[in-house]
Formats: C-alpha cells, structure tokens, sequence
C-alpha cells in the first residue's frame, strides 16, 4: 500500500475514533489505527493531519434548492421527488415550511448529481401525471372523505364516498413515482458500493472510505442545520387513490433516470 494511501487509512481510523460516542468503539478504532501505525512506522500525528489535509480538499456544504412559489399546488410531491433522490445520493435535508425551499447538506458533486437527476426526473413527473389526468383514468374511481360539521357547538364528523377528484389522483399519482424513483436509486446505490467493495484491490479501504464519508456529512448536518422537527409529505387529507398510485407507480418504474448519473458520483467520492 503507497504511503499516501497508508495515511489516509490511519486517518480515517482516528477520526471514527473521535467521531463516535460509544467508548468500546473508540477504543476498538484506535487500536485498530495504533496497529496499522505500528506497522508501517508512522505516527499517528502525521497520519491525523494528513487525512485533514485531504479533508479541506472536499468537504460537505449546504446549499438551497428552491422547488417552487409559495401557494403552489404540488409543492409537496416536488420535495417528496428531490428528498427521495438526495437520500440515495448520500445528500441530508430540511424543508421550509411552506415547502417552496430545500437545504441540502452533502458533498458538492453529491448534491450536482441529486439536482441534475431532480432536474430531469421532475419533468419526467409532472408529463406521466398530466397524462394520466388526461386520460380520465381517475374519474371512475371513488374516495371516502371525513366532513366534519358543528351544530349546536359539539363537533359531528362523518364519513361519505365521493369521486375522486383531479387533483386528489395527480397528487396520489406523483406521490407514488417520487416513492418509487426513491427506491431504485437506493437499490442502484447499495448495489454499486456492494460491488465496489467486492472488487476493491487488497486493502483499498473503500468500506472504510464510505463509513468516514457517513460520519463526516453526519457531524456537518449536526454542526449546521437549524431545523426543528421533521418535514411532512403529502397529508392524509388529501384523499387518496389507489388507481392513480399505481398509475404512479408504474411511471416511476419505467423512468429513465439519466444514465445512472448517481453511479460516477459514487465513484468520484470513492477516489477522493
């Protein structure tokens, strides 16, 4: 293994070592880094700024994603489609309130990646719902909504089937595709780490390399965001349509998602 690569392994070692809270893993991470120093006659101050040095070459930033005007209809399905793509591309968010803005933390080519695929993605989105409205597919099908009525200041609610309108299927419709486009990139991504780690050359590290990647962006979010709470999809009172989250669904299935774009990010964070 190259002297380079020696650092960065001890390195990665140390600051799991620092990262962590549990003392029984502390322990295990430094020894396991004393060992591998031992080995190859290095002290562990060198290899600590050695692998500080690579880290102000990438670090994690935030930046903000707007999805829409406020007042808009849909905004929700838009963020449920970009939060489904960043998780797969190792990218954190939070939401504003009114679902027009996204604060994404990550990896710049990470967070390129996510924008390019919500990019295309989105538009992909929103042509399969327009058509699926178009065809009238929804109309036949009915949904139970709860009304709740006052009379005489004590509350009533009642439960009535009523058709399902456009914009109750254009919202189940895209809801599902953000969902299932969420899945495939995360099979995509847990089968090219898998593979990478398989076919890594003795003693690459690359499980190792993912692992310090985790804990980095983890304590940056930690450091960084403001938020309070948890971001909220769709509501249920929106009414739901089983038709159109097939219909949803399906398109999500057969999205073309940009020549696995989140693959080469992948790889560029495996090299870095």
């Amino acid at each position: 293994m190259s002297s380079d690569k020696m650092l960065t392994r001890i390195g990665g070692l140390l600051r799991q070592a620092e990262s962590t809270d549990n003392p029984h893993e502390a322990e295990a991470f430094m020894e396991a880094a004393q060992r591998l120093a031992t080995s190859a006659s290095v002290d562990l101050a060198v290899a600590r700024s050695h692998s500080a040095s690579r880290e102000r070459q990438a670090t994690p930033s935030q930046k903000v994603i707007p999805i829409g005007e406020p007042g808009k209809r849909g905004l929700k399905t838009y963020v449920h489609l970009f939060v489904s793509i960043a998780h797969a591309n190792d990218v954190q968010c939070d939401v504003s309130r009114s679902s027009t803005q996204v604060f994404a933390y990550g990896f710049d080519s990470d967070i390129e990646t996510t924008e390019a695929l919500y990019s295309s993605l989105l538009i992909q989105m929103v042509r399969a719902s327009d058509a699926y409205i178009k065809s009238g597919a929804y109309k036949s099908e009915t949904a139970i909504r709860t009304v709740t009525e006052i009379k005489n200041r004590r509350r009533y609610t009642r439960r009535e089937e009523v058709p399902v309108a456009a914009v109750t299927a254009r919202l189940n419709f895209q809801t599902a595709f953000a969902s299932r486009i969420g899945q495939r990139l995360g099979d995509v991504k847990k089968d090219t780490e898998a593979k990478a780690i398989a076919q890594e050359q003795q003693g690459a590290g690359t499980a190792l390399v993912l692992r310090n990647k985790e804990i980095e962006l983890r304590d940056y979010y930690r450091q960084t965001s403001t938020a309070r709470g948890h971001w909220r999809g769709q509501s249920a009172n929106a009414g739901y349509s089983e038709g159109a989250r097939k219909a949803g669904d399906r398109a999500g299935r057969n999205a073309k998602i940009g020549g696995h774009a989140e693959i080469d990010a992948a790889s560029r964070q495996l090299g870095r």
